[in-house]
C-alpha cells in the first residue's frame, strides 16, 4: 500500500530526553543528538525505498530512541566496565542486559522498516509514476 507523500517532521527530542540538569541531564543531551542524527540519516532514505509516511511517525520516533539508548548503554558499559564490584561482589553491570532489550527491539524496527539488506529484499518501493524530482538520490 503507497501511503501519500509527506515530510515527516521530526520529534521534538526534549520531549523523550528532558533538560534536567546535572549528570543526567549531560546523558539526555547526547542522546537527543544521537536520535536527531539517527532521524536524519535515516528518514530521507525510507521516504524514498519504503514509503514511509505520518502514520509512522512514532515507529521511527521509537526507533531512534533505541538507537539513542543503546549509544547509552554503551557508553556506561565502557565507562564503568561489563563487571561491577557491588555488595556481593562482582556482578553484570545492569546496562548490559538493558541494551540487549533494546537490540532485540532495534533488530524489530530493522526488519519493519526495511533497514537491512534482507529486509530491504522483502519491501516493495512506493510507485514513482514517471516521477523522478522526488528521487533523494538525485
Amino acid at each position: 500500500m503507497r501511503l501519500p507523500p509527506a515530510d515527516l517532521v521530526e520529534p521534538d527530542w526534549f520531549d523523550v530526553f528532558a533538560d534536567v540538569g546535572g549528570v543526567q541531564g549531560i546523558v539526555n543531551q547526547r542522546c537527543r543528538t544521537v536520535a536527531s542524527r539517527e532521524w536524519r540519516r535515516v528518514v530521507p532514505v525510507l521516504e524514498f525505498t519504503a514509503g514511509v509516511g505520518t502514520v509512522d511517525t512514532s515507529t521511527l520516533t521509537d526507533y531512534c530512541i533505541c538507537i539513542a539508548r543503546i549509544d547509552q548503554c554503551e557508553r556506561e558499559i565502557s565507562t564503568n566496565g561489563i563487571l561491577m564490584l557491588g555488595e556481593r561482589g562482582w556482578q553484570k553491570n545492569g546496562a548490559t542486559t538493558i541494551v540487549t532489550q533494546y537490540r532485540t527491539q532495534l533488530a524489530r524496527y530493522i526488519g519493519e522498516l526495511g533497514l537491512s539488506p534482507s529486509a530491504r529484499g522483502r519491501l516493495t518501493p512506493p510507485e514513482d509514476n514517471g516521477d523522478d524530482d522526488d528521487d533523494v538520490f538525485d
